[in-house]
Order: structure tokens, then C-alpha cells, then sequence
């Protein structure tokens, strides 16, 4: 069994528009890898290619050229995507459904038998604190209720990667805490995390390793401690980085 449950080799993403015609590349030659067990930060300003770049790891995009395994496979393998869990940064939800008729239709869907589904969901809601809310249609929750029944979903298959993106994105003090709190509990249980955060806190806290992209390019990766200098913070080497990038661009 392979150590990396995910490799990306040269991954590239170019868009052409049509008025005018223009290539513009999202993505660049991006290759990297995560380890089994891992948690793993992708950081970069808006617009950096992050959201892409999950898009591509998960076969919701197919790279211009470049390839990606998950598990050693195309992402697109039925088998692989049901050993994957996905929360998007803005998902969609049928409204009127409860939070658990909604669990209920995500299990469905992964054709997870009834004896294994209603006591996972049961488990699920008390892992994001959700089952006293479980009978409320989605509707009337907040944001960070949201987040949380999405991240129940995105572990409804019991997956063995997670990817998260922006998981904390939006969300009041609370909410924030919750949802971190529940990351750790995750990361604990030896889920690999895959996400990607603006919340240079959260990812210092957390991650075991980063990525930090800028205009498609990866421009640093390591562990926190391999990039960190002395007692500098995550976000004043984010900062740093990123000038540094922008000065090499520019030259």
C-alpha cells in the first residue's frame, strides 16, 4: 500500500475564453503530494487557483495537461470517489429537507445499507454537535449549522480524505471554534485532510503540512517548521511569500 493517497505530476489548467480570445492559465506545472494520515493546508490570496486545484484532485475538472492519482488512481474511478468526502466552499442544499433527511439522502446515494447508515448518522450528528437540530428543516439554520451538517456529509461514506474548502469561511467567532474543534477531532481519528483556509491560525494550529500558491504557481511547501523563521507567524511568511512571488514575477 502506498504511503501518498494523493499525487499531482505537472498538473496545468487553461481556460480559453471566447470575447476575446484569451488562454488564461489558472493553474500551473502544480506537483505535489499528501501522506496517508496527513493534514494538509493549501494557502493563497483570492484567486490564487486553490479552488481549482481541488476541483482538479477530486475529477470535477479534468487538467489541460498534468495528471492526478488519488490512491493511485483517476479520481474519476467510482471506487476511488466512494473512499473521498468533499464539503465545497458555497454547497448547494434542498432547503426543506431536515438534517437528517438530508444525511439520509447522502447515504442513499453511496447506496449505504440501512443498518450501517442510521447509526452512522446518528454518530455524525453528535461528532458536529447537530442532533437536537437534526429535525429542523435546513432552512432555518445559520451558517455555521450549515457547515457543520456539510461537514457531516462529506463523512457520511466514512472516507478516508476529506477535502474541506473553506470550511470556516463566513462564519462567526463560534462558529469558527466549532468547526475547528471539529477538524481536530477529525485529524485525531486519522482522517487525511486535504482543505484550504484564508485562517492563517487555524492552518499554523493544525496542518502538519502547506502549500501556498500565488497566480497559479506553487511557491512554498513544507512543514511548518521547515518554513517558519524564529518567531515568525504563519501569516507574516504567508505575507512575505507572496511579495517575494510578486517581485519574482515582475523581474
Amino acid at each position: 500500500m502506498s504511503d501518498f493517497v494523493l499525487e499531482a505530476e505537472e498538473l496545468t489548467k487553461v481556460y480559453t475564453s471566447t470575447l476575446p480570445r484569451k488562454r488564461v492559465t489558472t493553474l500551473a506545472n502544480l506537483t505535489l503530494s499528501v501522506r496517508r494520515g496527513e493534514t494538509f493546508g493549501l494557502l493563497g490570496p483570492n484567486g490564487a487557483g486553490k479552488t481549482t486545484t481541488q476541483k482538479l484532485f477530486l475529477g470535477l475538472l479534468r487538467p489541460t495537461s498534468g495528471k492526478v492519482k488519488l490512491f493511485g488512481h483517476d479520481p474519476m474511478d467510482p471506487g476511488v470517489r466512494a473512499r473521498v468526502g468533499f464539503l465545497p466552499e458555497n454547497p448547494y442544499y434542498n432547503t426543506y429537507l431536515t438534517g437528517r433527511e438530508f444525511l439520509v439522502f447522502c447515504a442513499d446515494l453511496f447506496g449505504i445499507p440501512k443498518a450501517v447508515r442510521d447509526p452512522r448518522i446518528e454518530e455524525l450528528l453528535d461528532l458536529v454537535s447537530m442532533r437536537e437540530a437534526a429535525g429542523t428543516q435546513l432552512r432555518k439554520y445559520s451558517k455555521g449549522m450549515l457547515q457543520r451538517i456539510g461537514i457531516a456529509q462529506a463523512l457520511i461514506n466514512d472516507p478516508e480524505l476529506v477535502f474541506l474548502d473553506e470550511p470556516t469561511s463566513g462564519l462567526d467567532p463560534l462558529g469558527h471554534r466549532q468547526i475547528g474543534e471539529i477538524i481536530a477531532q477529525l485529524k485525531a481519528r486519522g482522517k487525511t485532510l486535504f482543505f484550504n483556509s484564508h485562517i492563517m491560525t487555524d492552518v499554523q494550529q493544525i496542518c502538519d503540512r502547506i502549500a501556498i500558491l500565488h497566480k497559479g504557481k506553487l511557491v512554498a511547501i513544507g512543514t511548518i517548521d521547515e518554513l517558519l523563521q524564529g518567531g515568525e507567524s504563519l501569516e507574516d511568511y504567508f505575507v512575505r511569500t507572496i511579495k517575494a512571488a510578486d517581485v519574482g514575477v515582475q523581474a
